[in-house]
């Protein structure tokens, strides 16, 4: 039987292993269109968060009950009844904010990382793992939209949510623009593709070493120039 996943490493892996935005490139349109300033990133991240805990944790408790042929449009009224929760807080508490974001707030709905988790995952598991993955997802989403939107906002307008850190700067304002934001990911991508390769490199390394040490383990008269059987 398959040893089940702890549940640290449930949450751990939409952080870096799994992570929606910079390992499976889901959600696009958000991350290249809101994320112009660090408060966009934070506040899209967040209401991913909220709607992937309770689409999950609710598709989880409700998965058995749902014929398999509407199970999709199921998922997208649950999920949408979360998304209309958010999008009417937003507008009542923040509206600025909501302004901002504008429709892509309502596009949660039809966000892939919200469905996708919850076809992937929540349909085939309980509500606690559906739970951490929900957490996982949302907080990589977070952390990957923060950071983008952090480094666009510092170097198109030299302030990071909206606090000015170089007064004297020259805004690069193509960094605000659509172009700046391929730019910044690709180049985001980038390094993340590097340093997977590195780590797999390491990993690479450290498993033949380990093998070439078994095998000098297992034959110490080979390394003693122990004659091999047939040689005298």
């Amino acid at each position: 039987m398959k040893g089940q996943v702890s549940a640290r490493q449930e949450v751990l892996k939409g952080l870096w292993d799994q992570n929606p935005t910079l390992r499976q490139l889901l959600g696009m349109c958000p991350t290249l269109a809101i994320t112009t300033s660090a408060i966009n990133g934070v506040a899209m991240g967040l209401a991913v968060i909220f709607v992937l805990i309770c689409s999950n944790l609710m598709i989880s408790l409700v998965r058995r009950l749902v014929p398999n042929q509407v199970r999709i449009a199921a998922y997208i009224v649950i999920i949408a009844t979360f998304v209309t929760v958010v999008d009417l807080t937003m507008k009542a508490r923040f509206p600025e904010l909501s302004s901002s974001l504008g429709a892509f707030i309502p596009l949660i709905v039809v966000n892939c990382i919200i469905l996708g988790r919850a076809e992937a995952f929540a349909s085939k598991n309980g509500p606690w793992r559906s739970v951490l993955d929900a957490v996982g997802m949302g907080a990589g989403f977070t952390v990957s939209l923060t950071f983008l939107a952090s480094l666009r906002e510092i170097l198109g307008n030299g302030t990071l949510f909206g606090v000015t850190l170089f007064p004297a700067w020259e805004p690069w304002v193509v960094m605000i623009l659509p172009a700046g934001g391929f730019l910044t990911l690709g180049l985001i991508l980038g390094g993340v593709n590097l340093i997977n390769r590195s780590h797999e490199a390491s990993r690479r390394r450290a498993l033949v070493e380990a093998s070439r040490a078994a095998a000098g383990f297992a034959l110490p008269g080979a390394a003693a120039g122990t004659p091999a059987r047939g040689e005298a």
